[in-house]
């Protein structure tokens, strides 16, 4: 997805992690996974850089649809869906 897109994607969940480090933002991220519902959409805001390849490679073990990151100022909100 374009960085438009994703900026317009409606959130089912926030996960804040940006004060942990890796692999903080990820567990933070399992533990969230099973407050949504399938198809809904959660970012995982984290200032951490690993979390860019972490969520990505964990969407993929699991079945979940990652959808993108976006860079903002010092910190990066990473995208996927609940499959």
């Amino acid at each position: 997805m374009t960085t438009e897109e994703l900026r317009a994607v409606t959130v089912a969940k926030s996960v804040d992690a940006r004060g942990t480090a890796c692999p903080g933002p990820l567990l933070e991220a399992k533990k969230a996974i099973g407050t949504i519902d399938t198809d809904d959409v959660m970012e995982i805001l984290s200032a951490d850089e690993g979390t860019k390849s972490d969520i990505p490679k964990w969407c993929k073990k699991q079945g979940h649809e990652y959808l993108g990151a976006v860079e903002e100022n010092g910190y990066f909100k990473v995208y996927m869906k609940k499959k």
